[in-house]
């Protein structure tokens, strides 16, 4: 039974409060408890260029069925969103410390909210000090060689949206961009994408939650086929390999 193929209900797009949108509710315990509840099988930490919370999230969930995987929202130079995720924590670290040498700028609490970092204890560790909201001074180009290079996948945020999307800012989708997959906004959805989209096919798209609230967690979801909740099988199913694909596509 362990060795066939199921299906998971993924969200791959969570914030934490760390985010400086993002409701101060959505601390880690909270976070897996509604996830838990929704029925998620995966999510995925995803705040805006920082990662602090992605360790207490995944301690919030141990002994749950609930996988996390720990990435992270980055802006690039040309203000495009899109999604770092990795198995486990040394290579997103290792991303992050590439993105604090080239995030320039301070946080305004009072005018972009706060950035708080909570541990699986609803403790208050810190504030992260740093303008999270801005963009890094790395090219989108660069950045999705990096994230490939430590072996994560790199996902185009809701692109679907007229701001902060790949499309808003550089007006299509290349085929020379090696991203794994396109995010959809849960507003379009993914047989809204497919019409609005023809010429972007060639990638596979998903939907998840973008959630900034508690209520938003497990809003939008894609089910993937796969063996385990791993990136290298969530890489197969991308490229419809080994009988691991995303359901419905």
């Amino acid at each position: 039974m362990a060795n066939m193929l199921r299906a998971f209900r993924c969200d791959l797009h969570i914030h934490t409060c760390l985010s400086p949108c993002a409701e101060l509710e959505l601390y880690p315990s909270a976070l897996v408890r509604k996830a838990v509840a929704e029925k998620l099988d995966v999510i995925a930490i995803c705040d805006h260029n920082a990662s602090e919370n992605c360790p207490y999230v995944m301690r919030a969930a141990a002994g749950t069925a609930l996988t996390v995987l720990p990435g992270m929202e980055i802006t690039s130079r040309e203000e495009v969103h899109l999604l770092a995720l990795f198995d486990a924590l040394p290579p997103l670290r290792q991303l992050q410390k590439i993105i604090y040498a080239h995030l320039p700028g301070d946080n305004d609490e009072q005018r972009f909210g706060c950035q708080a970092i909570v541990n699986d204890r609803d403790e208050v560790e810190g504030f992260n000090p740093r303008l999270l909201i801005g963009a890094t001074e790395l090219a989108l180009d660069d950045l999705l060689l990096r994230i490939h290079a430590l072996g994560g996948i790199a996902i185009a945020s809701h692109i679907d949206r007229e701001s902060f999307s790949v499309i808003s800012q550089l007006g299509d989708v290349g085929p020379d961009m090696p991203f794994d997959a396109l995010e959809i906004s849960t507003m379009l959805g993914l047989a809204g994408a497919r019409k609005r989209y023809p010429t972007q096919m060639h990638y596979p798209f998903v939907t998840s939650s973008d959630a900034h609230r508690i209520a938003d967690i497990g809003k939008g979801v894609t089910e993937f086929i796969l063996k385990i909740p791993v990136v290298e099988e969530l890489q197969w199913a991308f490229a419809g390999q080994k009988g691991r694909r995303i359901a419905g596509c």
